[in-house]
């Protein structure tokens, strides 16, 4: 029987947007299972708690079957070993994140080896998308429907009241 195929797509995820899940369901059709690792990183100061933001996910993803979503405060590397994840998944929108995460999938590489960093671009329609833009229009009252779930968009509603 051969081994099953298991990626870590990792982020903060502050909150879920549909550039997101568009990783996220085109990670699936390479994969045997897909893990959300929603990282707890309190320099980022969060708008929305770490449970909240799980569950979003859950909500946004419950028809996929094979994807799983954990909170996680330790090394990515570590939580990928636990989990016996063999690539992790990170999105490239820009030149910038370029930069960032190529020195992050070679930390990570010198960690562990065996664990492979695979970078996506987005679908076009999200390739401008960020948590922080959407936060931005969503303060300012400005139409999110477009770019979040719609739990993520009634919440954020709510905040910006």
């Amino acid at each position: 029987m051969a081994k099953k195929k298991i990626a870590v797509y990792p982020g903060t995820f502050d909150p879920v947007t549909n550039g997101h899940l568009d990783i996220m369901r085109r990670s699936m059709c390479l994969f045997d299972a897909l893990i959300v690792a929603v990282a707890l990183n309190p320099k980022k100061n969060p708008l929305f708690p770490i449970e909240e933001r799980v569950k979003f996910i859950k909500d946004a993803t419950r028809d996929l079957e094979n994807l799983e979503v954990f909170a996680f405060d330790n090394l990515l590397v570590d939580f990928a070993q636990n989990h016996k994840a063999s690539v992790i998944i990170k999105g490239l929108r820009a030149v910038s994140d370029f930069e960032y995460e190529l020195q992050m999938g070679l930390m990570n590489r010198s960690i562990d080896q065996k664990i492979e960093t695979l970078f996506m671009i987005p679908s076009q329609e999200y390739s401008f998308l960020s948590s922080s833009f959407v936060k931005e229009i969503a303060l300012h009252n400005g139409n999110v429907s477009k770019l979040v779930p719609q739990p993520v968009k009634a919440r954020l509603k709510k905040l910006s009241k």
